[in-house]
């Protein structure tokens, strides 16, 4: 989820995460994740990120902020480093991901299935 400020909307935070907010904690589907206090109508994401292990990225320089998927399992990324990937560009030539190192880049993927 990407925001442009730390403090944002109850409502923002659950429609952007999957996360309900209640006062058992945060619940998506038949996990919960106790927290120590109930988050209000605005939430704290820095907090709240801590207490739920969220990872939580800054770009300050652009104002931009991002709180990445729960890990529950373990099951997370050790870096942030990506593979090298090439694929081809849409003129057909080869592109890899490491020319881009040291540069902040984004992936999407998308899937039709």
């Amino acid at each position: 989820m990407l925001m442009r400020s730390l403090a944002i909307p109850r409502a923002e935070f659950e429609a952007g995460t999957g996360w309900q907010l209640k006062p058992e904690g945060a619940c998506k589907g038949d996990v919960c994740i106790p927290l120590p206090e109930t988050p209000g109508d605005d939430v704290d994401v820095r907090a709240l990120a801590e207490s739920m292990g969220l990872p939580l990225v800054a770009a300050a320089e652009y104002g931009l902020w991002a709180v990445g998927p729960e890990a529950i399992g373990g099951r997370a990324l050790l870096s942030a480093e990506a593979p090298d990937l090439r694929l081809p560009d849409l003129d057909g030539n080869e592109f890899a991901l490491s020319s881009l190192r040291g540069k902040k880049v984004l992936l999407y993927a998308w899937a039709p299935y």
